[in-house]
């Protein structure tokens, strides 16, 4: 990279950390009293000029300074290479509040609120996607002679529950069979891997149990393993109100896009390509994330799970104006101390 390249990168990197820190546009003298760039405020302005018809940067009005395009923005993230790390006691307090959750519910729900506070941008989190988790422990239930609560168990503490209709009364010694057989043929094994297993247990059942074992487990097939359900947990919505400019007058359109869940699970998926794997930081920005509804923003998101392994994604959704070094620090920060915790427990 040339002296002009890099003095560039430097005026770019710099109108974003003022556009980002002031909300308004940056002229060249605003750059030259507060960073220290070693030239000229003539010469900014050449380099300001050579930016903006790169496409880095635009001017809003006339008479304004500049303000970053999302190309411009992009650079900027493409440009660090490490993250800050957060305090000692930043990093203290986020693993104290997460290790005193009581449960997955309540890890989950922590989580979203440390992210939303951090960051002060809505952040989202999916549960554990339950083809990659462990079964731990199948539980057979009668809720009435003909009608079976069956339980899953998983290894990150998700607890799935299913009716199963049988047709007809089923016996306590039957019920206890049926839990040893199913038990057997899942635990401490993928939902993902489990199908076949639980098909060739329900096929070899003894005679008596075999029609209530084909039953119970084309429901945990059909329910658990092909079509695993998906959930989100969102914190911090209202953060948008305080960015309300930002979204050039859609605000309401990306409140309706936080609704469909279906639009943030693409988004969670998206950032698992793109990160590859747990503790690795995506950003997606304006028309990168694909969506109509949520042009003007951006998405900062990473994989949660234990070592080597992701169990969902997690991140932060907001206005293309925002501090990116210090969410992609929170969103890693978070993330990793989630994917501990549930590997812990």
């Amino acid at each position: 990279m040339s002296a002009t390249e890099d003095r560039r990168a430097q005026v770019l990197r710099a109108i974003v950390a003022d556009y980002i820190s002031s909300q308004e546009p940056v002229g060249s003298k605003a750059l030259v009293d507060r960073h220290n760039l070693g030239v000229s405020s003539a010469t900014i302005r050449n380099d300001m000029a050579a930016l903006e018809d790169e496409g880095f940067i635009t001017q809003p009005h006339t008479s304004s300074g500049r303000v970053p395009t999302e190309k411009g923005y992009r650079q900027f993230v493409d440009a660090i290479h490490e993250l800050k790390p957060l305090s000692r006691a930043e990093t203290h307090a986020i693993q104290s509040f997460l290790e005193d959750a009581v449960d997955l519910d309540d890890v989950l729900r922590r989580a979203v609120r440390l992210l939303a506070q951090l960051t002060q941008q809505v952040a989202v989190i999916q549960y554990p996607i339950l083809g990659q988790a462990t079964v731990r422990h199948l539980e057979v239930v009668d809720l009435t002679p003909s009608r079976l609560l069956l339980v899953v168990i998983t290894d990150t503490g998700r607890v799935e529950q299913r009716v199963v209709d049988m047709g007809r009364p089923v016996s306590e010694d039957d019920i206890s069979a049926l839990r040893t057989l199913l038990g057997q043929a899942v635990s401490g094994k993928r939902l993902a891997d489990a199908s076949s297993d639980l098909a060739e247990a329900a096929a070899a059942a003894p005679d008596y149990i075999r029609t209530a074992a084909v039953q119970a487990s084309s429901v945990l097939i059909e329910t658990l393993v092909e079509q695993p359900e998906t959930r989100l947990m969102l914190g911090g919505t209202a953060n948008l109100t305080r960015n309300a400019a930002s979204f050039d007058g859609s605000l309401q359109r990306v409140l309706e896009a936080l609704e469909e869940q279906v639009i943030l699970l693409k988004l969670l998926a998206a950032s698992r390509d793109l990160a590859a794997g747990p503790g690795r930081i995506s950003v997606q920005i304006g028309e990168e994330t694909k969506a109509e509804d949520l042009r003007g923003t951006a998405v900062v998101a990473s994989q949660y799970g234990p070592e080597g392994s992701a169990l969902g994604g997690m991140g932060v959704l907001g206005p293309t104006r925002m501090d990116y070094p210090g969410t992609m620090a929170s969103v890693a920060a978070v993330a990793r101390y989630v994917g501990q915790i549930l590997s812990e427990r």
